[in-house]
């Protein structure tokens, strides 16, 4: 699912709500999460998952084209947990 399609689908459920108001609130949340990311913090949706940074450390890495080794600096990356309700769902 893509962003304009969660804004499409919130829209029909909800049409007393314009596009624009809906997409509005949209970036807001997303904002807020990558917000909180940014920040180093957690973000949990109970019953869907959880949201979190982890390290990746610095490493070798060979070059696939040259065989040359490189070094990789470290760098978060995102990570996802999903919830107990998730993953129940998934695997019925």
């Amino acid at each position: 699912m893509t962003r304009s399609e969660l804004i499409e689908r919130i829209t029909l459920k909800n049409p007393h709500l314009t596009a624009k108001d809906v997409e509005r609130v949209v970036n807001v949340i997303f904002d807020a999460i990558i917000t909180s990311l940014t920040k180093g913090d957690r973000v949990e949706f109970r019953g869907f998952g959880t949201f979190s940074v982890r390290t990746r450390s610095a490493r070798k890495a060979k070059n696939p084209r040259t065989g040359e080794q490189v070094s990789v600096d470290e760098r978060k990356i995102p990570h996802f947990k999903c919830g107990k309700h998730l993953f129940e769902m998934l695997n019925k």
